[in-house]
This record gives structure tokens, sequence and C-alpha cells, in this order.
């Protein structure tokens, strides 16, 4: 697309000078636009709007987020550059409640300042920073291809494969996880088909997801988010894959509103149900499920379709953007160290020391 009178490579991150550009996500696929981020309070603003998301982008973009907020400081502020960075953390870090990559690649930011950069002239701070940033991006994309490999290897075949919201480069700016796992088993020659659901409120599966598997070639059949136990009961799902927002310590985990339900129909219908993830989204300080914060959103999200209102503009309306599903009905979840298998007792373990 064109910004600023020239074209732009379709990454989701672009770096210009001493500014980002995002890939505008709630515009896709109808339109391809780029969102120039100048300060933190820029990236904040375009995490909380969701037109940068995915669990790991949205760390990525917090990272980036840090380097601008160095690159917008002053000398002249009556706060310290120190000040300036922990409370643009702060910001950022409150924008989305649920993703813990957010807070990771926030808290490997400001240790790369403390520990490196803190005694640095400003301009070196700002390179440093930035020079971090991409390092975080860089590191996602191996992640992803790891995550990649290693979950092709449990894809029959011939699949069809039941996939949930959206996890494949535009929600990590690499690969992808669980369609990064999809577009490796597809490269390697296997007969895979997605079926998409279109992921309500926000539509992530039908605008997202089946625009990056039209552009990979994949073949894939979009569907109702309420079609999934028809598909099911016919036995036309071979397995799930699903990316996630954070790992709890015994394996339970929050993804994108809609995901337990899923989790409970491949459990009764005994199909496996896999998690593509990096290890930044395992959260080993807290326990279980019960102590994950669950976003509540605009219900306007809800009342309205891209901006079209469906129903009574002052409705009540529930809208959680995530839900918990319980280690129990997990087959395994596939990291860039391997795939972990039940019983979960040694995740942590496992996460330290891989095979």
């Amino acid at each position: 697309m064109a910004q600023g009178g020239r074209e732009v490579a379709l990454e989701v991150f672009c770096w210009e000078k001493d500014h980002l550009l995002l890939l505008d996500q709630s515009k896709l696929p109808l339109e391809v636009d780029y969102i120039a981020c100048c300060s933190h309070h820029d990236v904040a603003e375009a995490i909380r709007e969701m037109r940068v998301r995915g669990a790991p982008a949205i760390g990525v973009a917090a990272a980036f987020g840090i380097a601008l907020a160095a690159f917008k400081y002053s000398p002249e502020s009556k706060d310290s550059l120190e000040d300036f960075l922990f409370e643009a953390a702060k910001v950022l870090k409150e924008t989305r409640p649920t993703a813990v990559n957010l807070v990771w690649a926030l808290e490997r930011m400001l240790e790369v300042y403390q520990k490196r950069l803190k005694e640095k002239p400003l301009d070196e701070v700002r390179t440093g920073l930035l020079e971090a940033a991409r390092q975080i991006l860089a590191d996602q994309k191996a992640r992803d291809d790891k995550i990649a490999s290693f979950g092709a290897t449990l894809i029959p075949e011939k699949a069809n494969i039941l996939t949930y919201c959206n996890t494949g480069a535009l929600a990590t700016g690499g690969l992808g996880t669980a369609l990064g796992v999809i577009v490796r088993a597809h490269e390697e020659g296997k007969r895979v088909h997605v079926y998409v659901p279109e992921t309500r409120p926000v539509l992530q599966g039908a605008r997202l997801t089946v625009w990056e598997l039209r552009e990979k070639g994949i073949p894939f059949t979009l569907i109702t988010d309420n079609m999934a136990g028809y598909l099911f009961s016919r036995g036309e799902i071979d397995l799930v894959i699903v990316g996630a927002d954070r790992i709890a310590a015994n394996g339970d985990f929050a993804n994108k509103i809609g995901t337990y339900s899923l989790a409970v129909l491949a459990f009764h219908h005994q199909r496996p149900f896999y998690v593509a993830a990096p290890v930044s989204t395992f959260d080993l300080g807290i326990a279980s499920g019960e102590d994950i914060p669950i976003e509540m959103r605009n219900p306007d999200e809800v009342r309205m379709i891209q901006g079209t209102p469906i129903t009574d503009s002052q409705c009540p309306v529930l809208n959680p953007a995530f839900d918990v599903t319980p280690h129990e009905l997990v087959s395994g979840f596939i990291t860039e160290k391997g795939v972990i298998k039940p019983p979960f007792e040694s995740l942590a373990s496992f996460l330290e020391n891989p095979f």
C-alpha cells in the first residue's frame, strides 16, 4: 500500500527513522493500511483498539513502544529518562491484561535498559532499545519456525484441521503459531484442509485467517462459530490446533472466547486438541486458569459488525475477550522447545530443560 507517497512492504512492523508503522489489522482484508506510531501512546492505542493483535505481536509492538518512548523523551523533561521509560511501560502494560507476552516483552526491554544502557548517552539508549525491539521480533520469527517444525510432525498426511481466531503471521510478525504449524505441514506436501470459524465478535477468522490461508494457497472452508459441533458429529474434524494468550503452570490456558467450547467438542469426539505457543506465553507464576485475568471489552463489538449496528444500541452485552480451557482437555503444547504431552505436572521442568 502507499504510505507517504511510496510503497510499503506488507509487514506487520516497519520502522522508519524515528517512528513505527503498524499494519492496521482492523481494516483487513478489505483495505491494507499502516498506522504511523510516533509515541508509546500511539502504540498503546493501537493495541487497545486491536489494530495490532495476537499475543506475540502485542509483545513485539510493546517492545517497539518502549523504543519510541526513548525517541520521544526530551532531555529538558522534568522526569528522568528511567522514570519516563517505566511510565511508558505502565501505559503499555494496561492495554491488554490477559496476554502475558506483553508483560514479558516490556520486562525484557526494561532489563536491557537497566543492565546495558542506563549510563549511556541518550542517542545510544535510543539505538540500543530499538536494536532490542528488533531482536525481540527476530527471536519471535525464529521461535515461530521451530514451533512450525515441531507441530508439523503431529499433522497426518491428510487432515481436516479446525483452527480458531487468527494465529498466523499477522498475530506474531513471523510465520505464526497454530497457523504456522498448518503452513509448514502444507509446505511439506501434506494434504491439509482447514475449517475456519468466523470468530465473533471481531471476526478474526473470517477477516484474517481466511486471508492468510488464501495467500498461502491452503484449502479452507469458512464456517460460522456455531457449526463446529455439526462438523464434529459428522466426523469431519481430525484435529484442532489453536494459539494461546496465557498458559498457567498447570496447563490451563486462556485464548480467544469460544476456545473452551471447541476443546469440549474435541474431547467428546476423541480428537486431538493442540495448543501452539512460544515459551513466553507460559506464566509459571500463576497456579491455574482461575488466576488468569479476563479482559472485558467494549459492548459495541457485539452490537455491531464492522461499525454497522445489528441490534438495539442499548441492549445489555457480555463481552469477555477470552475464556479459559482446563488442561485436562489439552492433547499437547507445541513450543519452540518441543511438544509437551500430558500429564503436565513437569511443565516447569520441561520449559527449563527440554528433551
